[in-house]
C-alpha cells in the first residue's frame, strides 16, 4: 500500500469541543442545512466548504475565490491554525444504526492520516482502489474549490482489509488509554466525534507496520481523492513539481475491515423525467424482464417487507410508484440477467442490485421503452424519508427539488462489504452511488495544506 504519513494540519484554535464548528460533507448539504449550520456559528467550516449550492455542479467563480479569502483570513486572525509538529489523529464516531432490524449504538475506529496521492489501479504491495464509478460535476466544483483554497479540507474514507486486526487494535488501544483531545457532535444527524492526536514516534512506526501491504478501498470520496490527482498535474503542467510537494499527498481516514463498527446503509434510486411513464407502462414494458410481487401498505412497509422476503431471492428489490402509490418487490426474471452483455465482468459485479437497476431497469427498460432513448433523470436517498421527500417535490442534499420529476423509487438493501472487496480487486467499478458507509466522516475536525 502507499505509504502513510503523520501531517501538519490546519485545525480550529482554542477550543477542544467542535459542534459549532464542523459540518457534514458538501455532498450531503442542501441550502438549508447549510444555513442552519452558519446560524450556529458564522465560523462553521461550511462556509469555506460549500461555497455553491447544489456542489453537484459547478459554480460562479466569485464563490470559490470568496471561500479562499475566508480560509486565508480565518489563517490570519488565527481562528485556524497549522500545526508545528506532524501528527495522526485516532478518530471515533459513536452513532444510531440500524443493524439487522434492530436500532443499535455504533462506534467506528479510525485513524486521520496522509499517504501517497498514487494514480488508481493495483501494484505491487498495494494500490489504491476506486469501487463505483464518479460524476464530472462534482469533480469540476471540488477543483475549483481546491485551487482557491489551495488545501484539502475534507478527509477521504478509506478501507483496508486488516484481516489480522492489527490496526484496529492500535487504534482502539489508543482510546482506551485516556479522554479524547477533542469531541464534537454534527447537529444534522446526531453523531459524536471524538479525535486523539498521536504524535509518539513507536505508536505512528507500529500503525505504518500493521498497513504494509495492504491495498487501499476509496469507500468515499472518490470526487476529493480525483480532484487531489488532476490538481497535481495543474500544478505540473507550470514546472516541475517536487516529490516532497504537499500536494503529492492525500488526506484520509483508513478504517479497516475488522472494525466492529464498520456498517453499510443503502442508497435508493429515484427516477423521473420519463416522457411515456406510467406504473402501467412500466410494467408492461417489463413483463418479460421482471417479476412483480405486490406488498401492500406505503413505502415504508415496503422497505421492510424488501429485507423479510426471502423467498424473491438475492437480487430483489422495492418498486415504489408516486403516482399510484402502489408498491412491488420485484426480481429480475433470470438468473444473472446482466451476463450475456457484461460477459467479461466478474458475477459479483453483474448480480450487484445496483448493477441490475442501471443496467437492466434505466437502460434496457426506462430509457428505451418509456423515454425515447433518452436518459433518466436519478437522485439518490439514503432513507425512505427521503425518497418521499423528493417524490413530494422538495429538495434534499441527494438530489430533487425544482426541475426534477419524481415518477418511480426503487428501493435497495445495502451493498455487502464483500461485493466491495471482490469488485475492487477485479479491478472493476461499481455503478454511482453504490454504497453509503455510514456516518460521513466530519468536515472541519483537520484540514491538510497544499501550499
Amino acid at each position: 500500500m502507499a505509504n502513510v504519513y503523520p501531517f501538519r494540519a490546519v485545525q480550529y484554535t482554542n477550543t477542544a469541543e467542535l459542534s459549532h464548528l464542523i459540518a457534514p460533507p458538501y455532498d450531503v448539504l442542501d441550502l438549508k442545512g447549510k444555513e442552519q449550520l452558519l446560524h450556529r456559528h458564522a465560523g462553521n467550516i461550511v462556509a469555506i466548504d460549500l461555497p455553491h449550492v447544489p456542489a453537484k455542479e459547478l459554480g460562479p467563480t466569485e464563490t470559490y475565490e470568496a471561500a479562499g479569502n475566508q480560509y486565508r483570513k480565518w489563517l490570519a486572525d488565527r481562528t485556524l491554525a497549522r500545526r508545528e509538529t506532524p501528527a495522526m489523529f485516532a478518530y471515533r464516531q459513536t452513532f444510531e444504526f440500524n443493524v439487522a432490524g434492530t436500532k443499535q449504538t455504533v462506534q467506528r475506529c479510525g485513524m486521520a492520516i496522509t499517504t501517497d496521492a498514487l494514480p488508481f489501479g493495483p501494484r505491487a504491495g498495494g494500490g489504491v482502489l476506486p469501487h463505483e464509478e464518479t460524476f464530472s460535476g462534482p469533480k469540476e466544483d471540488r477543483f475549483a474549490l481546491m485551487k482557491a483554497t489551495r488545501a484539502q479540507l475534507s478527509p477521504v474514507f478509506g478501507l483496508h482489509a486488516d484481516e489480522s486486526g492489527a490496526a484496529t487494535r492500535i487504534v482502539r488501544d489508543i482510546m482506551a488509554q485516556r479522554a479524547p483531545d477533542r469531541t464534537a457532535t454534527t447537529p444534522l444527524d446526531n453523531v459524536r466525534h471524538e479525535l486523539w492526536t498521536v504524535e509518539d514516534a513507536a505508536t505512528i512506526a507500529a500503525y505504518q507496520k500493521a498497513l504494509a501491504g495492504e491495498d487501499i478501498f476509496i469507500a468515499d470520496g472518490h470526487h476529493r481523492y480525483t480532484t487531489g490527482l488532476n490538481y497535481i498535474k495543474l500544478l505540473e503542467s507550470s514546472g516541475a513539481v517536487p516529490a516532497d510537494h504537499p500536494a503529492r499527498k492525500s488526506m484520509m481516514v483508513l478504517v479497516g475491515m475488522s472494525d466492529p463498527g464498520l456498517v453499510i446503509g443503502p442508497t435508493h434510486r429515484v427516477l423521473g423525467g420519463m416522457k411515456d411513464y406510467s406504473l402501467g407502462a412500466f410494467m408492461q414494458a417489463a413483463a418479460s424482464t421482471l417479476l412483480f410481487e405486490p406488498v401492500a401498505g406505503d413505502a415504508h412497509q415496503l422497505e421492510k417487507v424488501l429485507h423479510q422476503l426471502e423467498s424473491m431471492g438475492e437480487n430483489r428489490l422495492g418498486l415504489y410508484d408516486f403516482a399510484s402509490k402502489q408498491g412491488f418487490i420485484i426480481k429480475p426474471a433470470q438468473a444473472d440477467p446482466l451476463a450475456k452483455r457484461f460477459a467479461t465482468k466478474p458475477r459479483e459485479w453483474r448480480t450487484l442490485d445496483v448493477a441490475i437497476i442501471q443496467y437492466l431497469i434505466v437502460e434496457e427498460i426506462c430509457q428505451p421503452k418509456l423515454n425515447g432513448g433518452q436518459s433518466v433523470k436519478w437522485a439518490f436517498p439514503h432513507t425512505v424519508g427521503e425518497v418521499l421527500d423528493i417524490g413530494a417535490g422538495h429538495e434534499t442534499g441527494a438530489g430533487g427539488g425544482k426541475g426534477f420529476v419524481p415518477q418511480m423509487a426503487v428501493i435497495v438493501r445495502p451493498t455487502p462489504l464483500n461485493a466491495v472487496k471482490a469488485v475492487s480487486r477485479a479491478n472493476e467499478l461499481m455503478p454511482q452511488k453504490s454504497t453509503f458507509f455510514y456516518p460521513k466522516l466530519a468536515t472541519g475536525l483537520f484540514v491538510n495544506p497544499l501550499e
